[in-house]
């Protein structure tokens, strides 16, 4: 079948977190299962650096109402992989960050992704045969629009009339929400304008836009999913998800072991596997040195993440003094809130050799950290999936991990299934609580043949994105017997 991918980031091009990954990974993994897979993503800076063939007979001139734009597109044609095309504004895209800067969020987010969603609609027609089983699958707020569109408008284009659709809400937290008057820029009736469609407390709401118009929703973890049908994590959507709640999936998100794999990584100073551990040893020495750590037997606890309170960072501040006070070592790497980079910096200059820290997005010591640490904390207040702690477990570096999302349904509590477990897990958002499961980890960090045996469980686990592309292969037929069905009435 041909799948359509509709994202605001995409590897290798642009990324700001998680969904850049999974709009590279999930593509290939699609692409390899023989499904003819292209991406549609904004054309950001940084991009030019890249092959990139203009596709000039594919540029549009786009409404949004307060002004007129020209669209172009251009491809990038990955190697033995699936396809790019890029949409290119250099007044909306050429920018310093994707949705933002230093600053905040910019002001123009509802033109710039407003536009984005009219103008990839516009030439998907041109994509999409009518012979050829196709799925249109947008990710979060900023693509949401394309799946309006599409429900809107396709009595008018015989070629979506068997077209199935699916929208992959990654983040509830950020929902795309707008001015009421920023709505007549997306060229819809204002009868779509209403509680049942696109007005959310007299705002415009791009999430909406992908929840109403999509045939199928899917989420990150078959947590979340649950998670997001309350009040707490639901974020104002929840009923409207309660009432769809039969259309709902969730897959979580996969690896990529040819980067990730302890016993072929390029990173690291030495490789390991599950039956020869030797080589983790002698990363764990030079992840020390790297960072000062003083030479001892204490379990090294590392912290990989942007440094901001939904992450647990505030719950960390507030615990430090006792978990300075248990048989441990430090580490953090990471950039974010102003507060978190100033109290992290005061516990490495007061505690060296027992806090170390790196305040930077470094993928390549990313790999270094997870290959010699021993336990991998994760305390976030919430966790759509989350992917830190999956590279963990493959690299037998211990997950203590907060009960939420994506981090409850990937890591098996030892605490509670003693012999079976791949790591530890806490419920409570409480100092306390994290204090306590990381001083029973440090007990059974002691008993060496225990904890080897820990470790090796997490590293046989398998999170690969062949086993996510499969689950959305069947999300995606489904879509299609879906319309089908349309189409019979």
């Amino acid at each position: 079948m041909r799948v359509f991918f509709i994202t605001p980031e995409a590897m290798p091009t642009s990324r700001a977190g998680g969904l850049g990954d999974v709009s590279y990974h999930l593509p290939r993994a699609l692409t390899d299962l023989g499904h003819d897979v292209t991406v549609f993503v904004p054309k950001y800076r940084g991009a030019e650096d890249f092959p990139l063939k203009h596709l000039a007979h594919l540029s549009r001139t786009v409404d949004l109402s307060i002004s007129r734009r020209t669209a172009d597109f251009y491809e990038l044609q990955l190697e033995g992989a699936h396809k790019m095309i890029l949409l290119s504004s250099d007044d909306l895209f050429d920018r310093p960050g994707i949705y933002g800067n230093e600053f905040g969020d910019y002001d123009d987010n509802a033109e710039r992704f407003i536009f984005f969603s009219k103008a990839v609609f516009s030439v998907l027609t041109e994509f999409i045969k009518t012979d050829e089983p196709t799925v249109i699958h947008a990710h979060d707020w900023a693509a949401g629009l394309v799946l309006m569109y599409d429900k809107v408008y396709n009595n008018y284009h015989p070629n979506l009339h068997k077209t199935g659709s699916i929208f992959t809400y990654h983040n509830l937290s950020n929902q795309g929400t707008f001015p009421y008057y920023d709505f007549t820029m997306t060229g819809l009736d204002w009868s779509h304008f209403t509680f049942q469609g696109l007005e959310f407390h007299g705002q415009l709401n791009l999430t909406k836009a992908g929840i109403i118009g999509a045939m199928l929703i899917s989420t990150v973890s078959h947590k979340y999913a649950r998670e997001t049908l309350g009040p707490e994590l639901g974020n104002g959507l929840e009923g409207l998800l309660k009432e769809r709640r039969k259309d709902l999936r969730s897959v979580l998100h996969g690896v990529d072991y040819k980067l990730w794999d302890p016993q072929i990584d390029a990173f690291t100073p030495a490789h390991y596997n599950i039956d020869d551990l030797s080589g983790k040893a002698v990363c764990r020495q030079h992840l020390s040195k790297l960072f000062g750590l003083e030479e001892s037997e204490l379990p090294i606890v590392v912290m990989i993440s942007r440094l901001l309170s939904r992450k647990g960072l505030d719950l960390v501040a507030r615990a430090m003094g006792d978990l300075l006070a248990l048989p441990v070592k430090l580490l953090f790497m990471g950039t974010g809130e102003d507060q978190y980079i100033s109290f992290l910096r005061d516990a490495a200059e007061r505690n060296p050799g027992r806090v170390g820290l790196k305040l930077a997005h470094d993928p390549p010591l990313n790999h270094q950290i997870l290959a010699g640490g021993d336990i991998f904390l994760c305390p976030s207040r919430f966790e759509p999936c989350g992917l830190e702690q999956l590279y963990a477990l493959k690299y037998g570096t211990v997950p203590l991990v907060r009960a939420t999302g994506g981090l409850d349904d990937t890591v098996m509590d030892e605490l509670t299934h003693p012999g079976k477990g791949t790591g530890y897990k806490f419920s409570d958002y409480t100092p306390e609580a994290l204090v306590s499961t990381l001083s029973k980890a440090i007990l059974d960090f002691r008993d060496r043949s225990s904890w080897v045996e820990l470790m090796r469980r997490g590293m046989r686990e398998d999170f690969s994105w062949v086993r996510a592309a499969q689950a959305y292969e069947e999300i995606y037929q489904q879509a299609l017997a879906i319309a089908a069905e349309r189409q019979d009435v």
